[in-house]
């Protein structure tokens, strides 16, 4: 049975497991308590890929305490050998009297299985306790895992009559100097940033995070988040010299197979090229993310102009869009947010729900879920 005390204590794991929010790719986000007569003598979170996940931080805190005491976890132990033993075992081995998961784990190798070894070693398990708050620590890893595909975060900015760039292609700056801050806050919680090759033509773009670890909670000058960057070009255009391919961290192109020799060079100038299916002469982006996926990226920002950005969204492929609204107007020669060219009645709009709007710096920032793209 669930006890009036359980939430807080629920409430506390949630907000350690934020803490690996900008470190842990590409496992989840997932915080543990251990509470002993009503006093926490443990805790921990999951810091990096290859590190102890967050029981045994707590357990190793908690010390003799942890025999007969109340674990708290976001996700479910796991079962199973991967990069560090199973958690459920260390909990068994540690004498615990209870254990209370926010959310089963949607991994199929786990799904289930750490709890039922917990309650096969007579320990006491409760599944449920704020479990939508749980989910929302982790949308991208449970997307992976039930959908086989990445949840995408398109970030758009625009004036206030929906403008994203002038005539003439002149984008710098829309929005503020805090709205782009927040910006690359997005980057460090994404485990990829995705544009169009149009995008790195005209704007020659970094797609890299540029904020002090100060201002990332968790982050430490060793670990700052370096997002893979990925440049969706199915004719091989990038161009050789793109600031982005001199800088650390991964930079892949997804292309169309053919021109051996422009794809040897763009490999020599410090890409990973991709080859990948053609849908309609272009590269098929459902494969694209399927094939990301693949790849254990979980969160990808999107970073696009309006062809890629409007693509994405008949495709169906979007699960939020994070749009940053300046105070002033373009004009209505101005280029617009996305490319719907097959929006040509009420009857055929794409349904979106505001899900949070807030004031960042002089900008407001708009967060809308599509209603149309595969749950988490």
């Amino acid at each position: 049975m669930i006890r009036p005390e359980d939430y807080p204590f629920m409430a506390q794991a949630i907000k350690l497991a934020r803490r690996g929010r900008f470190s842990c790719h590409p496992n989840p986000r997932v915080g543990a308590l251990l509470v002993q007569n009503g006093i926490v003598v443990g805790e921990g979170f999951h810091q990096r890929a290859g590190e102890p996940h967050a029981e045994p931080i707590a357990l190793s805190a908690a010390g003799g305490c942890a025999r007969g005491a109340t674990v708290y976890v976001t996700l479910e132990p796991c079962s199973h050998h991967g990069r560090t033993p199973p958690c459920a075992d260390a909990l068994i081995q540690a004498g615990v009297s209870r254990v209370v998961v926010a959310m089963e784990d949607p991994n199929p190798v786990v799904a289930g299985r750490g709890v039922e070894r917990l309650r096969q070693a007579g320990i006491e398990v409760h599944v449920g306790l704020l479990e939508s708050e749980a989910q929302r620590l982790n949308p991208g890893f449970i997307k992976r895992m039930r959908h086989g595909l990445p949840f995408v975060r398109c970030k758009l900015a625009m004036s206030l009559d929906g403008r994203t760039a002038m005539a003439s292609g002149e984008s710098k700056w829309i929005t503020s100097d805090a709205a782009r801050r927040d910006v690359h806050r997005l980057r460090a919680l994404s485990s990829a940033v995705m544009t169009g090759v149009g995008t790195v033509i005209a704007d020659d773009a970094s797609l890299n995070v540029r904020l002090p670890a100060a201002a990332l909670e968790g982050v430490g000058p060793d670990n700052l988040p370096s997002p893979q960057r990925l440049v969706l070009d199915s004719s091989l255009r990038m161009p050789l010299h793109s600031k982005m391919l001199s800088l650390p961290g991964e930079t892949t192109i997804l292309c169309l197979e053919g021109e051996p020799e422009r794809q040897g060079a763009l490999e020599t100038a410090g890409a990973v090229v991709v080859t990948l299916p053609e849908l309609r002469g272009r590269v098929d982006l459902r494969a694209a993310m399927r094939y990301l996926a693949r790849q254990e990226i979980n969160e990808i920002l999107l970073e696009a102009g309006p062809q890629l950005a409007g693509s994405m969204l008949q495709a169906g492929l979007l699960d939020e869009l994070v749009i940053y609204m300046a105070p002033h107007l373009m004009g209505d020669g101005a280029k617009g947010l996305f490319h719907l060219p097959d929006l040509l009645q009420m009857q055929d709009r794409i349904e979106l729900e505001i899900a949070d709007i807030r004031a960042v710096g002089g900008d407001w920032r708009i967060t809308v879920t599509l209603s149309n793209c595969c749950s988490a």
